[in-house]
């Protein structure tokens, strides 16, 4: 696993937060993951969004009570910097795998691809797509994992699940390698991409290397490098983005010291629980809003009710 850091000696900020990592190749999620509950001192601690071990780039962590929020933190889209090996296929859809067998006459093909020839084929796989998720994934088949049953050379018929590309730009193209951007929905497979794209262009593809710019708000402008986050000046601690920073693009209210107490079990809050002045509600309509106290502090994410009511649906405190 390469570098490992030193038992963190303090806790992390009480509440927790986000620590975004910029993850190195031949790590997995999960590897990155005890890292940062050596490093921290802490147990409770997740992953949004898995990386596999040939990628690097952003994986948001989440630390201690904002293990709550996972679920609301990834539905963002993501961007990726890629290489597509064209030319080569694989039973893993990426360049750890066994290669499979190639049509007669794909490499010469993948090597002689133009510019022009990319950016078509490129764009035929943007939109609103039907995307089936590689045998070697963790999807579950019949309660088993899919890897398990490829590696046992098991049949694995996983169905096809609706997708968005946003964006699918060639950034260049030598020597059948494609270096491109891809901006996407949420469960979509880079390595089924890179499979996909190949048999289009009738020579077979492959992932060569993954790179994850952008997982919904989190960007490398704000990832930690595992080992300088942990040596450096300035404690991993205070490189978290908290808990009452996380989820901007929701509305927000503040509630009275009632409410407070309201909503720390779980308790319905009424409209005269709310300081309206200290609020940003939305004009109409229902959905999530973020409450906190008159310190600032983030007690639960409520559900809008008809009326002007908050139900809350995840407590923080």
């Amino acid at each position: 696993m390469g570098w490992w850091p030193p038992r963190g000696d303090h806790p992390p900020r009480r509440a927790g937060g986000v620590l975004v990592v910029d993850k190195p190749a031949g790590m997995t999620s999960h590897d990155v993951v005890a890292w940062a509950r050596r490093a921290l001192g802490v147990r409770r601690i997740g992953h949004v969004g898995t990386l596999d071990p040939l990628a690097t780039g952003v994986l948001p962590l989440v630390v201690g009570r904002a293990t709550r929020l996972a679920t609301l933190l990834t539905g963002g889209s993501k961007t990726y910097r890629a290489v597509i090996r064209l030319g080569l296929e694989t039973d893993t859809y990426d360049a750890t795998g066994t290669p499979q067998p190639a049509p007669p006459g794909a490499e010469e093909r993948a090597r002689s691809l133009d510019r022009d020839a990319a950016d078509a084929a490129c764009r035929r796989f943007t939109g609103v797509l039907q995307q089936r998720p590689p045998a070697y994934s963790a999807k579950k088949v019949g309660g088993v994992r899919a890897y398990r049953l490829a590696r046992r050379q098991q049949p694995v018929d996983l169905r096809p699940v609706e997708v968005t590309v946003h964006s699918f730009d060639v950034i260049g193209l030598q020597d059948g390698r494609l270096d491109c951007r891809v901006s996407c929905s949420p469960g979509f497979y880079m390595r089924t991409l890179a499979h996909d794209l190949g048999r289009e262009l009738d020579c077979g593809g492959c992932l060569e290397e993954l790179r994850r710019e952008r997982s919904g708000p989190f960007s490398l402008d704000s990832a930690v490098d595992l080992q300088a986050g942990a040596t450096g000046d300035r404690p991993l601690q205070e490189q978290m983005i908290p808990l009452a920073d996380l989820l901007p693009e929701l509305p927000a209210v503040v509630v009275t010291p009632l409410g407070a107490q309201r909503a720390s079990h779980g308790n319905l809050l009424k409209p005269g629980d709310i300081d309206v002045g200290a609020s940003r509600l939305p004009g109409s309509g229902t959905g999530n809003v973020k409450v906190y106290d008159a310190g600032g502090s983030l007690l639960a994410i409520a559900a809008l009710e008809a009326g002007g009511a908050l139900h809350p649906r995840i407590v923080l405190v």
